[in-house]
């Protein structure tokens, strides 16, 4: 099942950035550091680039995140032309003192009370980009919700150092390319959840967990990680928890969502989803099928 999840206010929303971004110096897009590839949103790099605009891209939440892949990611994006990246968990006090200097380092020209700094907060829903604003901001304006898409106009606040911080509503795009993308995206929950269903999400995430993180999921489950396939991970977990339906039978649903809500909240532990290595195979496999002729199966 393809996850594509592209509400109408977006359409508007992505007018309005697009329209904002010639007042701007810097695009800051913050993206999810467990799944930093996939969280980011093509059509922001699309309108940046239109009006030739330098990018921040911040890897939050790397207190839930592999330490070792999160280098390795700071890597890949400081090595494209007009990125720079750095890491930071927004919900850490002070953790947000590290933006403006960094954003001011892409446009240096811009000092002084004639030459204030213009930054655009950008990103997918509920990436916590509206946290990051708060921090900045030092104090709550900006709503924060668990669910995505809870901001949904674009405002600009003036802060104590003259800068201005535009906030924008989450943005998706409306064709997810890559499947796998749209699975890492919920896995993330971040696009609402009539957008997937929780034992394929799930499923996909125990896969990637079986491959990368085995101890973690014995740890957590008491699953023998070498004797079972990702279908199983459910399964087991379902009857450690005892999670059953009427008639007896294992409650997959329950148990997927159990899945998703420890890896979420980080009680199985700091993991990445995806590495530069298996970004850029996936990338070349979507090249190969975008060049595959129109009706050939692959």
């Amino acid at each position: 099942m393809a996850i594509n999840w592209f509400p109408g206010h977006m359409v508007a929303a992505q007018k309005k950035a697009a329209e904002a971004l010639a007042e701007v110096d810097v695009v800051v897009e913050v993206l999810d550091a467990r799944s930093p590839a996939a969280t980011v949103n093509p059509m922001i790099n699309a309108m940046r680039e239109a009006r030739q605009r330098p990018a921040l891209k911040i890897l939050n939440k790397i207190d839930l995140a592999d330490p070792a892949v999160t280098e390795a990611w700071l890597a890949w994006f400081n090595a494209q032309d007009g990125v720079h990246a750095i890491g930071l968990s927004c919900k850490k006090a002070g953790e947000s003192a590290k933006v403006l200097p960094e954003a001011r380092k892409l446009v240096p020209h811009r000092e002084g009370p004639l030459k204030r700094l213009r930054v655009m907060m950008m990103g997918v829903p509920n990436v916590g980009k509206s946290t990051l604003v708060n921090a900045l901001l030092n104090r709550r304006i900006a709503n924060v919700g668990d669910e995505p898409a809870v901001t949904k106009l674009i405002k600009r606040y003036d802060l104590p150092d003259g800068t201005w911080l535009y906030d924008t509503p989450g943005l998706m795009w409306p064709k997810i390319a890559l499947a796998t993308d749209g699975l890492l995206l919920a896995a993330n929950h971040l696009v609402g959840v009539n957008a997937y269903i929780d034992e394929e999400v799930a499923t996909y995430l125990a896969g990637i967990l079986l491959a990368r993180y085995p101890a973690a999921l014995t740890a957590r489950y008491g699953i023998d990680a070498d004797n079972v396939d990702a279908p199983g991970v459910i399964e087991a977990i379902a009857k450690r928890r005892g999670f059953r339906i009427k008639g007896g039978s294992a409650d997959f649903e329950k148990a997927a969502v159990t899945l998703l809500n420890d890896y979420r909240s980080g009680i199985l532990g700091r993991m990445t989803l995806e590495t530069p290595e298996s970004r850029a195979v996936q990338m070349a496999a979507l090249a190969v099928d975008d060049a595959r002729p129109t009706g050939e199966s692959p």
